[in-house]
């Protein structure tokens, strides 16, 4: 039912069948616990709606499995629904309403396994309601008012194997027609009417059974004869349950040569006196397994009183459990006077304080106590079980002392201390003496444990389980010598610090070491396993490396499973890891990994099956491209696949790494070209600018400072450029006739009238060329060899085209070498385009030439009134 939900799916119902599915899911609850808001709402809404809704919409059932499961739950119909194939085999129409159930009824889906038909309101199953089910295995009539049953109601299921029949108001098994189900192997009739436990005679035919309940029935006293059904056959394989009745007597005899595999009564007796009185009744019964006692959230024996269990002491057994009493007597004496010589013994929240006196020649083998209220471990009592091989007080939360001493359990293999809270120094040989059998010890999930190194009488252990239990002394000196035996150590979040590299000496064959959340010295892992060169499985995980030695693994050939999980590391090296050839699962998830480099994917042996590198710090650059091709190449050895994510770059973060190749760093032929011809314009832009950095800067200020030029003025008539060893010439030649002649003219000279402390560069821009009306360049060998007079003569001409004048004066002299000219380019093609002036050493020359370069200089020159005077 996709388009609804369950709450909904409760209005299509009349109201009393969805308070049935209400009901249906409180049952399915725990016993003691809140309700879940869904059902609280659905409560709420059934109070405030009518009786039943006529417009509800029905939905089609839910296909669980194409075409073969199939859930019809809550629809109101009578039917099997058409939509339903022929080759269903599991078909769920519980909360529906059937009503009754007629011959052949189920002929449409003959294939069926399982049909549940909880709450239909079936009241009548006539003959041949299920004829050729021949392969129906389940079958579920729970919460069905049945009032006729036919007797060949149930013929044709040849094939049954589970019936249900809780609630389905049967008060006699006479009339229950199942005699001919030979291959029934579970029958479940509990809360009915029943009231007597006489088995019809059919049931010596159904030795197939193997679960039979008669769970809160209304069963009161048992008869010698009610299983005489069961006498004759063993059923040693049987599970017989008469919890929750409320018998008052059972008779002597009625169990005589009775064979069970278990018997449960569990709140069967509603006191003291008639438990007392019917476990009398059990005499001569053999049986594999005795449940009795209470449920924690339904006692009605509260106290354990001395002789209860008197009357087992005729009673054959294997093993024995008694569950749930909330106080004992002072003198507990009698608690083992008829148990003593049972194999197992369970002894679970009894809230027993001391263990009673134990019978001489115990053969009791196997002892729990869970959830006792031991408060010290009653190892002086317990020694006395002479037969002893499994020893386990667990989930005590009063236990926290342990100073008594086990002695001479020489038949001792396993103790199981776990989830207590313990706290004791000294382990652990002396609270062990004369027990050299024990092979497997767990102190798991205690409070704190010093262990000493002392094991000299536990040579022979195997199995040595300390995790979430606070350690002394591991880690700090080698506490595990004696241990040349064991195979499996557990030393998992214990506070163990390993400064020495002997940590684990002795330890010679061992196979597993667990040791999560420790640390190591320096957070590095160091020649630390050295010697466990029979180990198969370590872990390592969440122990705060950051580093791993190259040699930590060389001993660990037989190595198979490794969890280095949860640390530091920021490498996998490929000669720290190469060692470990018989490698077949390693986890390196949850690390600051970036890549597996193809050096390390190359070590990685052919044993290897699961490989986790989840939650790492992947970089995705195509750099890593190989790394992006083997992670697709490899999805049924990489797990957690869908956690290994990109971390770099930013771009591709959080993106699964499996979905990146191949399209991840491949580009079209046109994107290639693009790419190229963006590349080379950048690069020969960058040289460009790298080789006229110097021109292109000065442009920028010189085309700047021109904006301000005209705020400036005409401060002088010419600037003068000139190389510095032409410099007497142009003092004598120059400078002096033009400035002293008539007019006088202001020219601007480098030597001169520059400013201090101002770069060479600016003061050529800023009081060269903006401060003057002209620029008289004089050329000659030095100033064609001058790369600063190259410089100035090229900001000339910007400042020529800048300002839009015909201001640049060229004077050539005369001994300038003309092939040096035409080599200087700018200025050979500037002079082919430009007239200019020769400096010829003559009378006639230097006329013509003075006449030209004061007209020149006389253009646009402004006059002020003393040079008026002097001409």
């Amino acid at each position: 039912m996709n388009a609804h939900s369950e709450e909904t799916l409760l209005f299509c119902l009349p109201v009393e069948t969805a308070g049935d599915l209400v009901l249906h899911e409180l049952l399915k609850m725990p016993r003691r616990g809140l309700l879940p808001p869904r059902t609280l709402m659905v409560l709420l809404q059934l109070a405030l709606v009518p009786s039943q809704l006529s417009d509800c919409l029905l939905n089609p059932c839910l296909e669980v499995i194409p075409n073969k499961a199939f859930r019809c739950t809550g629809l109101n119909i009578s039917g099997v629904p058409a939509e339903v194939p022929n080759t269903t085999q599991s078909l769920d129409l519980s909360f529906n309403n059937l009503k009754s159930l007629g011959s052949n009824y189920f002929s449409s889906v003959p294939e069926l396994q399982l049909l549940d038909l909880t709450r239909c309101h079936l009241h009548t199953l006539e003959d041949n309601s299920f004829k050729d089910l021949h392969k129906l295995s389940t079958l579920i009539l729970t919460a069905n008012s049945i009032q006729y049953l036919g007797t060949a109601a149930f013929c044709g299921l040849t094939s049954l194997k589970k019936l249900v029949l809780v609630e389905t108001n049967i008060a006699s098994l006479t009339d229950l027609p199942i005699g001919h189900l030979h291959t029934l192997q579970e029958l479940n009739l509990g809360h009915n009417n029943i009231a007597s436990l006489k088995l019809p005679k059919y049931f010596t035919n159904m030795t197939s059974l193997r679960h039979l309940s008669f769970l809160s029935n209304k069963i009161t006293y048992i008869s010698k004869g009610d299983l005489d059904a069961l006498r004759e056959a063993n059923r040693l394989n049987l599970t017989l349950v008469l919890s929750f009745n409320n018998i008052k007597y059972i008779q002597p005899g009625s169990f005589v040569k009775i064979y069970l595999g278990e018997l449960l009564l569990r709140s069967s007796f509603e006191n003291f006196n008639v438990m007392h009185t019917s476990l009398q009744g059990l005499a001569g019964l053999q049986v594999n397994r005795l449940v009795v006692g209470e449920f924690s959230d339904a006692r009605r024996l509260v106290d354990f009183q001395n002789g209860l269990l008197s009357g087992l002491c005729q009673v054959q057994m294997q093993e024995f459990v008694l569950i749930c009493f909330k106080e004992f007597e002072n003198n507990t004496d009698t608690l083992f006077n008829c148990i003593g010589n049972v194999s197992s013994i369970r002894l679970v929240d009894i809230q027993l304080k001391e263990v009673s006196e134990v019978p001489m020649y115990s053969q009791v083998k196997q002892l729990e106590c869970k959830k006792c209220k031991f408060k010290e471990v009653p190892a002086m009592k317990l020694s006395l079980f002479k037969e002893l091989r499994v020893l386990r007080i667990i989930q005590s939360k009063y236990l926290n002392s342990f100073r008594q001493n086990f002695e001479s359990l020489t038949k001792l293999e396993v103790v199981d201390l776990s989830q207590n809270r313990l706290s004791f120094t000294s382990c652990c040989s002396p609270r062990f003496h004369k027990c050299p059998n024990l092979k497997h010890l767990n102190l798991s999930f205690n409070s704190d444990v010093s262990v000493t190194g002392d094991f000299t009488n536990m040579k022979n252990l195997l199995y040595l389980d300390f995790q979430h239990t606070k350690l002394f002394g591991p880690g700090s000196y080698p506490v595990f010598l004696s241990l040349q035996k064991l195979i499996y150590l557990d030393i998992s979040y214990t506070s163990t610090h390993v400064k020495s590299q002997c940590t684990f000496c002795g330890l010679n064959s061992l196979q597993v070491l667990k040791m999560s959340g420790n640390s190591f010295e320096n957070n590095k892992l160091a020649n630390n396993f050295k010697n466990l060169s029979h180990l198969h499985t370590l872990d390592i995980s969440s122990c705060k490396l950051v580093q791993v030695d190259q040699s930590t693994f060389d001993a660990l050939s037989e190595l198979k499973e490794l969890n280095i999980s949860n640390n530091k590391l920021l490498i996998f090296d490929p000669v720290v890891y190469k060692p470990l050839q018989a490698l077949t699962a390693l986890d390196f998830s949850n690390n600051q990994l970036s890549v597996l480099l193809d050096s390390a994917l190359e070590i990685l042996p052919d044993s290897l099956v699961m490989l986790d590198i989840s939650q790492n710090l992947f970089e995705c650059s195509c750099v890593h491209l190989n790394f992006l091709k083997w992670v697709k190449e490899n999805q049924e050895l990489l797990q957690n696949r869908e956690l290994m994510k990109c971390h770099t770059p930013a771009y591709v973060k959080n993106t699964s790494l499996s979905v990146l190749y191949p399209s991840f760093c491949q580009l079209n032929p046109s994107t290639v070209a693009f790419s190229v011809i963006v590349f080379l314009a950048a690069v020969l832009f960058l040289f460009l600018i790298y080789r006229y950095y110097f021109q292109l800067y000065y442009s920028l200020v010189l085309l700047s400072g021109c904006k301000h030029s005209a705020e400036r003025g005409d401060t002088y008539d010419a600037f003068v450029i000139h190389s510095s060893k032409d410099q007497e010439w142009v003092i004598k030649e120059l400078v002096e006739p033009l400035e002293r002649g008539t007019p006088p003219f202001q020219l601007c000279l480098y030597y001169r009238d520059f400013i201090p402390g101002v770069p060479i560069v600016t003061n050529i821009i800023q009081e060269g060329f903006l401060s003057s009306r002209n620029v008289i360049a004089v050329i000659s060998t030095n100033f064609l060899e001058s790369k600063w007079c190259s410089f100035e003569f090229d900001i000339a001409q910007s400042w020529q085209l800048v300002e839009g004048k015909a201001g640049i004066i060229m004077i050539v002299l005369e001994e300038v070498n003309k092939s040096l000219l035409r080599q200087k380019l700018g200025l050979s093609r500037y002079l082919r385009r430009n007239t200019y002036l020769e400096w010829k050493n003559n009378e006639i020359s230097r006329h013509v030439f003075w006449r030209q370069l004061t007209g020149v200089l006389l253009e646009g020159k402004k006059w002020n009134h003393e040079e008026v005077k002097l001409m």
